[in-house]
């Protein structure tokens, strides 16, 4: 644990000997995070249909969400480094609670275009604040917490999605679910606000990525594209492959959820007892198990539990990098954070549209094939990735 305990350049010092109450925090932020997120998921048909645009149209006002946080994700890295991560969280929290109503509302293209790059970036900044936070709160425990930490943005996502889902059902307006989306997710931000650490900055200088950290970020980039791909043509091939009905195709993305949720929720003592490396070794060794049986076996029960498989092998992968991204030497910690989760994010944004490419040109089984081909570069890279 000596190479844990020294303090990497990027990272502010830790002024709080209550660290109970720091982790508390860090928890409420990534669940605050993820709540929001998840919110804006369920207010997306009722935007659509307020401003009137075709699909295409809608798809690029979609992309000025992903704008607005790769924009904000780099800075947010240094301006975290200059002035420590809790300002960001809590400016990024806020920007998503008062964005999201008018994201309800907003009733012509232009509007919700300034919205969702607003939204974007609020996102994109707590996202990679609330990280550095988890870092510095884990290197101060001298212990693993990072699976924990993202185990709250997925729960996040299920209260998130399906508080919404409730009150839609209920026939509850989209403006007033809004409200209430933000009433929660303010709730959580206020508890964590005087629980986060008054960490002091340090002046950096912005250097682009490297060393061990363009790894970690390809890294991260592979495992987002996995998910990315797992939420928007799951269902689409266990569909094509008749191992579940049209109206079971979401069955897919749920398991590979809940297995995620669970191995994140354990994953901190299997970190702690397994190490990094064997972490990427074996999880991703896991997830392209889980792929080999998704897509070679023809008996419907056997091959979703595939998704069990991918899930559970992915789950820990990106919690161990970013840890790994916050004890690297080569750059500043809040830097390479940036770094990773901008990358990260990146993979989540193009995935999509690449298996949609590769899909037409060789179909979407060859395509979901590559996926697990490039998941044995976790597996690979391992020992290396863990070095620096």
């Amino acid at each position: 644990m000596a190479d844990d305990c020294a303090q990497p350049p990027g990272i502010g010092i830790i002024h709080s000997a209550d660290h109970a109450k720091t982790r508390l925090a860090t928890r409420l932020s990534f669940l605050a995070a993820g709540f929001g997120m998840s919110c804006w998921a369920s207010l997306v048909p009722f935007a659509k249909g307020r401003i009137g645009v075709d699909d295409g149209t809608f798809g690029l006002l979609l992309l000025c969400l992903g704008i607005g946080s790769i924009v904000a994700m780099p800075l947010t890295g240094w301006l975290t480094a200059r002035l420590g991560s809790k300002p960001m969280i809590l400016g990024g929290g806020f920007g998503l609670v008062l964005l999201l109503p008018v994201l309800s509302v907003a009733d012509s293209a232009f509007v919700l275009a300034v919205a969702l790059l607003g939204f974007g970036a609020s996102l994109g900044t707590i996202d990679v604040a609330m990280n550095v936070h988890a870092v510095e709160v884990e290197r101060a425990a001298q212990r693993p917490l990072m699976s924990g930490f993202h185990a709250m943005y997925s729960i996040g996502g299920f209260a998130g999605a399906g508080g919404m889902i409730l009150l839609l059902s209920a026939g509850v307006k989209p403006f007033a679910g809004a409200l209430c989306g933000s009433a929660a997710a303010l709730t959580a931000l206020g508890l964590a606000w005087p629980r986060l650490l008054r960490a002091r900055g340090a002046p950096v200088p912005f250097v682009a990525p490297r060393g061990v950290v363009l790894l970690l970020a390809g890294l991260g980039a592979i495992t987002f594209l996995v998910e990315g791909a797992i939420l928007n043509w799951s269902a689409l091939l266990v569909i094509g492959a008749r191992l579940v009905d049209a109206a079971q195709g979401g069955l897919g993305y749920m398991l590979f959820a809940i297995a995620m949720t669970i191995g994140r929720l354990t994953g901190d003592r299997f970190v702690a007892a397994a190490g990094n490396a064997r972490v990427l070794i074996w999880g991703g060794l896991t997830a392209i198990l889980g792929f080999i049986v998704l897509l070679t076996i023809p008996f419907p029960p056997v091959a979703m539990a595939g998704f069990l498989l991918i899930g559970f092998g992915a789950s820990n992968l990106v919690p161990v990098l970013f840890h790994l991204a916050g004890r690297q030497t080569a750059m500043p910690a809040a830097l390479a954070v940036a770094a990773l989760t901008t990358t990260a994010y990146a993979g989540v944004l193009a995935g999509p549209a690449a298996i949609g490419f590769l899909s037409q040109a060789i179909g979407l089984h060859a395509a979901f094939w590559l996926l697990a081909g490039l998941m044995t570069l976790v597996p690979i890279s391992a020992r290396r990735a863990t070095i620096g």
